[in-house]
């Protein structure tokens, strides 16, 4: 898999080359923003890994740029704390967002949940709109959660909630990419509904699945969906 970094710190560079090299990805690096739809072109890389502060142009204008040509996931790295950068930078089309400094480990996680993610989106398309996640099936036609013969109807936010879960198993997902799923552009960052729509979701498994506890709680982070 190919990976595009786009970042003016050389240091951050090389220690992203290094480490995602040992897990097999193929690193291009870039230190402006002016050659980033090149090197898609040229390179095709799976996905793109973008700084917002740039040198030569903003990062949300990068994102911008690409958006109105590709389609290819794109990860944006923003100063802690620039909450409204995050927020834009997801209406804007990113897929994700990542803190910085961050942990190496936590990039290559957020960086698999995407692809996971896309890679679900493809199976579902194939597979009558559904998703499969062990014994839990979920039905895009008819936003319904099944387990055998057992189902549950979902409102739109649940089922929206759901889907994103779903399509990133065993990934701990912040409350604002949940919101953002939920929501989209109307998102309000921090919103703290998404407990009530969890707890919501919640009571619906144990009705089908007699396990509530499919959907996990980190502590001061978010939730995660627990499959096999």
């Amino acid at each position: 898999m190919k990976v595009l970094v786009v970042d003016d710190d050389e240091k951050l560079q090389k220690l992203l080359k290094e480490y995602l090299t040992g897990y097999g990805y193929s690193v291009i690096s870039l230190f402006e923003g002016k050659s980033t739809l090149e090197a898609i072109r040229e390179q095709s890389p799976h996905i793109v890994i973008l700084d917002i502060m740039l040198p030569d142009e903003d990062g949300l204008q990068v994102l911008t740029a690409i958006r109105r040509q590709y389609s290819i996931p794109v990860l944006m790295l923003t100063a802690r704390g620039d909450e409204t950068d995050r927020i834009v930078g997801l209406e804007l089309g990113a897929d994700d967002y990542l803190p910085k400094p961050f942990n190496p480990r936590e990039l290559l996680a957020r960086m698999k949940a995407i692809m996971r993610r896309q890679t679900s989106q493809k199976e579902a398309n194939g597979n009558e709109g559904k998703i499969v996640r062990g014994d839990l099936i979920l039905n895009r036609a008819r936003q319904t959660l099944s387990k055998e013969k057992r189902a549950v109807e979902l409102s739109t936010t649940e089922f929206r909630l759901m889907e994103t879960l779903m399509e990133a198993p065993n990934i701990v997902l912040s409350r604002d990419q949940l919101m953002q799923a939920a929501r989209g552009r109307d998102t309000v960052a921090f919103d703290r509904s998404i407990d009530v729509h969890i707890s919501k979701l919640r009571a619906k498994l144990e009705e089908i699945a007699d396990s509530p506890e499919r959907i996990k709680t980190v502590w001061g982070t978010g939730y995660m969906l627990l499959c096999e």
